[in-house]
């Protein structure tokens, strides 16, 4: 499954706020909604749905299994699963789709100068929707994402999604209902082993796919992330979706990439924080109340990119045998082979690169780039020029642009400094990152801290452009290391970078070859290398851009370095998840004041996380439950 065979090109966007400006919020809620829906569709209520789970033959020999096991009697089982899926399960009714479209339209006017939608993607949703059941499949960056897709959906006249959240949300007073009346039903984050949690949740998901209830929409990535960078699918919720399909219970199940873009974030200082081990604030309405002093400020554009829908019979053919499924009745449990668990790790993979091709950039996140090997503060005019020059290697690339038409690139420039006024400030000609204001004279380590926040902050709009430039900066990195020009010697050194970094950037299982080709393939049609049948080598003019790729992977390379060093030279042989993150960043807190270390990114929890994660696939760690 390449990605390139399923891409699409991002153009064609239209502003849907500039009409709701013109427009009441009374008129714009109360409007006659007539969705087309699903023909395959039967007709339910959300009650009869639950309904159908707690009387399916799957749950029923789950529950026998854990009597079995347990000793519990089969009523108590039965009220445990009737619990669970009342905690679980959405209630979606069109009066508090109203209700949260009037409230929406409000604070998207305030905080958005616009939402971007591709009409085309529209188009393609309408009929994929009327044909199969449709998994909806966005990316994860703001709080945000979980309304825009049903503020869309509902302003088009398109079938309103059941949206799989995290059960944090429904604890949040008033809003939890309204959310679970929105079409949210919760998930808990740590199921574990719990057999008759998995058996009621998987069983509901599977229901809402074979009635075509409601199109069912879910971040494949799992979380939120807080790097703004992708992050490694998880296959739990995909496996659930599919099974349908393999089971022969509809015909097709049509898979839709989405791609959400913001030029600023809302939450871009609490995840900086986050990230430096500041606590998560609990999600809580009195939280939610507190943070509408950020609804005052300006979060300049949305862009929300609806990809080409997948068809899941297309991307099986010759891939899996159905046979397999046929053996077994329906209604019973069925342990995923091998070759699907395959199968799914590659397309949930393939969806995330999907994801990544089709996220539009502004000049701010290219700025970013630039901003980022330049901490010491870049005179205005230099970063213009260097981020002009960044501009044309994305495009060649194949990057999505939004720049500005008819505007200056000064003017580019200068409304994306004020933009992002929190992140940096323009002082006689010069930019330099912005550092928290605080109280008093501050400790070395506070310095740090504050530097580090600024850093993490900028960095996370590096990361929505960084899948741009991975692969020919792998391939740049792999040069600079080889032992000779030779093309073996190079691929080699990108294997090893690609292994290495695989929780770091997405990438395809058993896609080596692939990737290498496409990282030279680009560096070569934009005249920095030249290769022969055995040989790589930089052509003269080609020098300053490896050098700029190979400083854009610097700070993953210098954090990953300094993690092994730390595991090498201070820690005893076995220490706990707890401690390690505790004592890698006072380790770390240390050679940054010194000077040993330049990159204030070494400190981000989650590239700690990634690079224990990298070890342990990799068997340089093992990791044992206490």
């Amino acid at each position: 499954m390449s990605a390139d065979a399923l891409g699409a090109e991002a153009d064609g966007f239209f502003d849907m706020l500039e009409e709701r400006r013109r427009s009441s919020d009374l008129s714009y809620a109360f409007r006659s909604f007539n969705p087309l829906p699903y023909r395959g569709a039967t007709d339910i209520s959300a009650s009869t749905l639950n309904r159908m789970v707690l009387e399916s033959q799957y749950l029923s020999y789950v529950i026998q299994e854990i009597m079995l096991e347990s000793d519990e009697p089969r009523e108590m089982l039965l009220e445990e699963a009737s619990a669970l899926l009342d905690e679980m399960s959405q209630n979606l009714q069109l009066g508090f789709i109203r209700l949260l479209g009037y409230a929406m339209n409000k604070v998207f006017k305030s905080v958005f100068s616009s939402i971007h939608v591709n009409e085309d993607g529209l188009t393609r949703l309408q009929q994929a929707i009327q044909e199969y059941p449709v998994i909806l499949l966005p990316n994860h960056r703001s709080y945000m994402d979980f309304l825009v897709l049903s503020y869309i959906m509902f302003t088009y006249d398109l079938s309103i999604p059941v949206i799989a959240a995290g059960i944090p949300l429904m604890g949040m007073k008033l809003i939890g209902e309204i959310f679970r009346r929105s079409g949210a039903f919760f998930i808990r984050r740590a199921i574990g082993s719990d057999k008759l949690y998995w058996a009621v949740l998987s069983e509901y998901v599977r229901t809402i796919v074979r009635t075509g209830y409601a199109p069912l929409e879910f971040y494949i990535e799992g979380l939120r992330s807080r790097t703004l960078k992708s992050l490694t699918p998880k296959l739990g919720m995909l496996h659930m979706v599919l099974e349908p399909f393999f089971k022969g219970e509809v015909f097709d199940i049509s898979l839709v990439p989405i791609s959400i873009s913001y030029e600023r974030v809302l939450e871009e200082s609490l995840l900086a924080h986050e990230l430096l081990g500041v606590p998560k604030p609990k999600e809580t309405t009195g939280a939610l109340l507190k943070a509408r002093t950020v609804l005052k400020e300006n979060y300049g554009c949305m862009h929300v990119f609806f990809g080409n829908p997948v068809s899941v019979r297309d991307l099986v053919k010759g891939k899996i045998n159905h046979r397999q499924y046929n053996l077994v009745p329906r209604d019973l449990p069925m342990k995923p082979s091998k070759e699907m668990q395959e199968f799914v790790s590659g397309l949930a993979h393939t969806i995330i690169r999907l994801q990544e091709r089709n996220v539009v950039l502004s000049a701010w996140n290219l700025m970013a780039v630039v901003l980022l090997q330049n901490l010491q503060g870049i005179d205005l005019d230099l970063l213009t020029q260097k981020t002009l020059w960044l501009r044309r290697l994305a495009q060649r690339f194949g990057a999505h642009l939004r720049w500005p038409e008819n505007v200056s690139d000064s003017e580019v420039m200068s409304s994306s400094v004020s933009l992002h006024h929190s992140v940096v400030r323009c002082e006689g000609g010069r930019v330099y990152l912005v550092e928290e204001e605080g109280p008093g004279p501050v400790t070395q380590e506070e310095g740090v801290f504050k530097q580090a926040a600024a850093v993490l902050m900028c960095a996370s709009y590096r990361n929505q452009a960084v899948h741009v430039f991975t692969r020919p900066a792998m391939v740049a990195v792999a040069m600079t290391t080889a032992a000779s020009h030779r093309t073996d010697d190079i691929f080699h050194n990108f294997t090893f970078l690609l292994e290495l970094f695989s929780n770091e950037f997405v990438v395809i299982p058993g896609q080596a070859v692939q990737d290498f080709e496409e990282g030279c393939s680009l560096l070569q049609e934009s005249g920095v290398i030249g290769r022969s049948d055995e040989e790589i080598y930089v052509k003269d003019n080609g020098q300053e851009t490896i050098i700029f790729l190979r400083a854009i992977l610097q700070p993953f390379i210098e954090s990953y370095q300094v993690v092994f060093r730390y595991l090498c030279e201070e820690s005893s042989q076995t220490l706990s998840e707890k401690m390690f993150s505790t004592n890698i960043r006072s380790f770390i807190m240390k050679l940054l004041i010194s000077g040993e270390v330049q990159s204030y990114e070494c400190l981000s929890s989650d590239l700690h996380k990634n690079v224990l994660s990298a070890l342990l696939r990799m068997d340089a760690v093992t990791k044992t439950k206490v």
